[in-house]
């Protein structure tokens, strides 16, 4: 009988050993090699893309689907954004942030309608507007970084080449935001 209950014990204790090896060499993987954190955002370091901090710097993480921000003084914010469905609609490099819009109003592209043909020709601002409460847009027409009302979209490939943030979080990147910060979208 107490043979039985050693067997027991040691197929418990393997069955338990070979479930957790697995995480551990991952948890190892992702230290140092990586440099990512538990929810998978890669650390970016503003150095790394840009010369000073001026009014502040913002990168876009198409990747790992995060907004870095910077303030003059070095204050960082990450947050979870949406990113574009399709490597045809990104777009990557260097712009600035030319204007700023509280309520925007949103008109749907050309590419957009013809691709969903039911979109309306106009949306004014207001709870349905898929540019959510603001919206900061960048030297290149028809690019944005604005919030949104679906939530489901943040983390995700789900926008036509904008960069979407919760509303709350747009809210917060928008007043700590100067028109004329530099942007990088990699």
């Amino acid at each position: 009988m107490s043979r039985l209950q050693f067997s027991r014990r040691a197929a418990l204790f393997g069955v338990a050993a070979s479930l957790a090896a697995p995480s551990i060499l991952r948890a190892q993987d992702v230290g140092e090699t990586n440099r990512r954190n538990v929810s998978s955002f890669v650390t970016r370091d503003w150095q790394d893309h840009f010369d000073d901090l001026g009014i502040g710097r913002i990168v876009c993480d198409i990747e790992s689907r995060a907004l870095h921000h910077w303030d003059s003084d070095g204050t960082y914010t990450l947050y979870p954004s949406s990113v574009p469905l399709t490597e045809q609609l990104t777009r990557r490099g260097y712009t600035e942030i030319i204007r700023k819009k509280v309520g925007p109003t949103w008109t749907p592209t050309v590419s957009m309608k013809e691709r969903d043909p039911t979109l309306p020709d106009f949306m004014p601002a207001g709870p349905d507007n898929p540019l959510g409460t603001h919206a900061m847009y960048l030297d290149w027409p028809a690019y944005l970084i604005h919030g949104t009302h679906d939530t489901r979209k943040i983390g995700r490939r789900s926008s036509s080449g904008c960069i979407g943030l919760y509303n709350r979080h747009i809210e917060e990147v928008f007043a700590k935001t100067k028109v004329g910060t530099k942007v990088r979208l990699l």
